[in-house]
């Protein structure tokens, strides 16, 4: 498995080595060594499956006392993919990065704990399955506003001819980076 450093050391795209003929492909999509090698010491606990259409944003979500770190691949479709640092004494702290991740390039996106997570679908449908490090809890959900623009997010609506995506009533309703919760300790 190749692991490529992004602009942010803690976030890692993770490519599968894929092995195909005219039959399929296989790919190992996830080994605990390798993980271990990036993540030493978490271990997932949750697997989610989610599909939505072209032009919904989910996020940026995040989770304070129990932070999640995730492991992100698309089986269907494509999105864009955005992690943004929230551990106030990290030095990347409020800096984000942006991957685009398909079923047909097969990257995977590492997301650590402490971080807020999104993604818009850039393909007529996506489905995206992820791995947790703890488990969903509503009561200590977070989300950031998805245009804040201290963050400035990159995110490729005119690409897709729309200028505001579909969000639902909590994705509205996110907060400013500036008034958001954030991880005291990194």
């Amino acid at each position: 498995m190749k692991i490529t450093p992004t602009t942010i050391a803690d976030v890692v795209i993770l490519e599968p080595t894929l092995h195909g003929d005219h039959r399929g492909f296989f790919l190992e999509t996830w080994r605990e060594s390798t993980f271990d090698s990036i993540a030493p010491g978490l271990k997932f606990v949750q697997d989610n499956h989610s599909k939505s259409g072209k032009g919904i944003l989910r996020g940026l979500h995040y989770q304070l006392k129990q932070p999640q770190g995730k492991l992100v691949r698309v089986i269907a479709g494509e999105i864009y993919d955005v992690a943004v640092d929230m551990r106030r004494n990290s030095a990347s702290f409020g800096q984000w990065v942006g991957v685009t991740l398909s079923a047909d390039n097969h990257r995977q996106l590492w997301v650590p704990p402490g971080f807020a997570h999104g993604f818009v679908v850039t393909s007529e449908s996506a489905e995206m399955v992820y791995k947790c490090t703890d488990y969903y809890a509503p009561e200590d959900e977070h989300s950031l506003l998805w245009n804040d623009p201290a963050l400035a997010i990159d995110w490729p609506l005119q690409d897709l001819g729309m200028a505001e995506p579909v969000l639902s009533a909590k994705d509205r309703e996110g907060k400013l980076f500036a008034d958001a919760v954030v991880y005291e300790n990194s």
